[in-house]
C-alpha cells in the first residue's frame, strides 16, 4: 500500500466506499477520522449509519475541525488512518472562520511526516455549475486549491466515476 492515498470523486460516487476496500486490505488495526458535524437528525442518522457499516474493527476519531491533533491521535491507535472527508473539514473550516489556507498548507506538510499509511477522501466540485452566491464559489475554489495542494504530496490519487477508480497518480 502506498504512503499516502487521495481518493476524489463526485457525490455518492464511491470514494468513500474505494477508501475503505483499500483500509481493509491493508491493515489490522485501522482509525477512521470522521469530519462530519450532526447538525440535523438527518446527518445523525448518516453518520449512526457509516459507522455501523464499518464494524466494530475501526476505531473512530471525530474531528471536525482539529485534523492534524486527530492524525497525531491515529498515529499512536491503529496502522492505518483513513480520513473522510476533506470537503467537509473545509466547510467545517469556513463555517468557524478559520484561516484555511493555513490550516491547508499545515496538513500538507504534516501528510508527509505521517508515521502510518492514510487514505484522504474529498469532492471533486469544480466540474458543475459555477455558484450562484460568492460564498458558494469561495468554497469551490477553495476546494480545488486544497485537492491540489494534497494531491501534490500525497503518493498516489485516484478519481472514483461511477464506483470506479481512475488511476490519476501514482
Amino acid at each position: 500500500m502506498r504512503r499516502t492515498q487521495l481518493i476524489l470523486g463526485g457525490a455518492r460516487s464511491g470514494k468513500s466506499r474505494r477508501a475503505l476496500e483499500l483500509a481493509r486490505e491493508a491493515s489490522h488495526r485501522p482509525v477512521f477520522i470522521a469530519t462530519a458535524e450532526a447538525w440535523d437528525d438527518e446527518m445523525a442518522k448518516r453518520i449512526a449509519r457509516h459507522k455501523t457499516e464499518r464494524g466494530d474493527e475501526w476505531s473512530n476519531i471525530e474531528a471536525p475541525l482539529a485534523i492534524m491533533q486527530a492524525l497525531e491521535d491515529a498515529s499512536q491507535m491503529g496502522d492505518l488512518c483513513v480520513i473522510d472527508c476533506l470537503t467537509l473539514w473545509l466547510s467545517n473550516l469556513m463555517h468557524n472562520d478559520r484561516d484555511v489556507e493555513a490550516e491547508s498548507k499545515r496538513l500538507c506538510q504534516g501528510i508527509s511526516s505521517l508515521t502510518i499509511p492514510v487514505i484522504l477522501v474529498s469532492n471533486e466540485v469544480g466540474l458543475g455549475l459555477v455558484p450562484e452566491t460568492s460564498l458558494g464559489r469561495a468554497f469551490r475554489d477553495a476546494q480545488g486549491r486544497l485537492n491540489q495542494d494534497v494531491a501534490k504530496v500525497c503518493d498516489r490519487v485516484e478519481f472514483i466515476a461511477a464506483g470506479l477508480p481512475i488511476l490519476l497518480k501514482g
